[in-house]
């Protein structure tokens, strides 16, 4: 399976428009959205180019997502809300847990992290692909090349359920391609240099991964 993830489009419309040309150049079979998709107060902005697609797409919220856009996106049946909630495709478990885990700064988006967490856990298994929009700590979480700020929540959730796959974005000069343990954890904020990754998956193998421009 080939899918395509981007995260931190903030509803730019140069990081729409590379959404859509990668779509048509390489023609994936899923799209993975890892939150901050919109500008802060015009989360309908993005709808109808996400729904121009005509490609199945999986959606979290990021931390300058209103809660607005889960209504706004979620009205097609190819545009669904993978938070809190595990989807096949192709064999594949996608989980997806949608804000920022508490962090070092100020988010306007916060969850119970201890009650998310445990519900996350519950439907993670090994092998899946878990869709979140802060990295896990330690991991392409770096601001300013200075201090960590990825979530600390995800990391232990991530070394206990070992899912193949992390798609991830929030923190922007940190996009890349890193491991933690046996897990991938793709960063694929979007940004001068990166139009997201292009992720070949089949539930087995490791998953193979390369950046867009």
């Amino acid at each position: 399976m080939l899918i395509y993830a981007a995260a931190d489009l903030h509803g730019r419309p140069e990081r729409l428009a590379a959404v859509e040309s990668h779509v048509a150049a390489h023609q994936p079979d899923l799209l993975v959205l890892a939150g901050d998709l919109s500008r802060r107060m015009r989360p309908d902005e993005v709808a109808g180019s996400f729904n121009r697609l005509s490609l199945s797409t999986f959606f979290i919220r990021g931390n300058s997502d209103s809660r607005w856009i889960e209504a706004s996106l979620g009205q097609t049946t190819q545009l669904q809300n993978l938070h809190a909630t595990r989807k096949i495709v192709n064999e594949v478990g996608f989980v997806g847990v949608g804000g920022t885990i508490p962090l070092p700064f100020h988010s306007r988006l916060g969850l119970a992290e201890s009650a998310l967490v445990a519900r996350i856990s519950d439907l993670l298994q090994p092998g899946d692909v878990l869709v979140a929009h802060p990295p896990p700590y330690g991991v392409r979480d770096r601001v300013l090349g200075r201090f960590h700020a990825g979530s600390r929540a995800i990391r232990r959730l991530v070394e206990r359920r070992a899912p193949a796959l992390v798609v991830c974005g929030h923190i922007h000069e940190q996009f890349g391609i890193e491991t933690l343990g046996k897990t991938v954890v793709v960063n694929c904020a979007m940004g001068r240099t990166c139009g997201g990754v292009l992720i070949r998956y089949d539930g087995e193998s490791v998953p193979e991964c390369a950046i867009l421009p």
